[in-house]
């Protein structure tokens, strides 16, 4: 996509109209500890994870639900952390705080705030793909818009207020988990490529 395209507005009427893609590649679900620590390494090697959260919605008020999910995505494959299942750990927090390894998304601040809730921690490494957009004067900031100004390409928010506490995710949940986190991690390469962000 060239630059003007990239930084022009784009209507909700323009992405809808946009081909669908999601992702289709290897997702590792980890549900208990033994399958935590056994990605750890995989985790640990990769400069540059996408990153997104799933939370479960709250239709009453004054009623705040924990995180239930975090999406890690790597190179060739995506990580769902079921946190229904298990807790926040000091190794993976110590992957979330590492200053020297790229964690990328939008709004991933708030998210870490809401994950340190769960076991304190600081998050480092972070790139916001919506300041880095605003800093480029690029109009669009959500992932959805974010996906079809630099791609041409339209994401499903369908699955987002679905119940993501559940034991077991539909693959429907599944597939729209990965595929934010990856597109995460896809956007901030293509950034860099495109001298929009810094690369490590």
């Amino acid at each position: 996509m060239e630059l003007n395209y990239i930084c022009r507005r784009l209507t909700s009427e323009e992405i809808n109209e946009l081909p669908l893609v999601h992702y289709e590649g290897s997702v590792t679900l980890v549900r208990n500890e033994r399958q935590l620590a056994a990605i750890l390494p995989a985790l640990r090697e990769e400069p540059v994870l996408g990153f997104d959260t799933e939370t479960q919605p709250t239709f009453r008020k004054g009623v705040v639900h924990h995180p239930s999910l975090i999406q890690l995505a790597t190179t060739d494959r995506v990580y769902l952390i079921q946190l229904t299942h298990i807790p926040l750990t000091e190794e993976l927090t110590s992957i979330l705080a590492d200053p020297k390894q790229i964690k990328a998304g939008v709004g991933i601040a708030e998210d870490m705030r809401e994950l340190s809730c769960l076991l304190p921690f600081t998050a480092a490494g972070l790139q916001d793909l919506a300041l880095i957009a605003e800093k480029n004067h690029i109009c669009n900031k959500g992932l959805r818009s974010l996906v079809a100004s630099f791609f041409g390409e339209r994401i499903s928010k369908g699955p987002q207020c679905s119940n993501w506490s559940l034991p077991n995710l539909s693959q429907r949940q599944i597939t729209y988990a990965a595929t934010d986190a990856w597109m995460g991690r896809r956007i901030y390469m293509r950034m860099c490529e495109l001298g929009l962000a810094e690369a490590l």
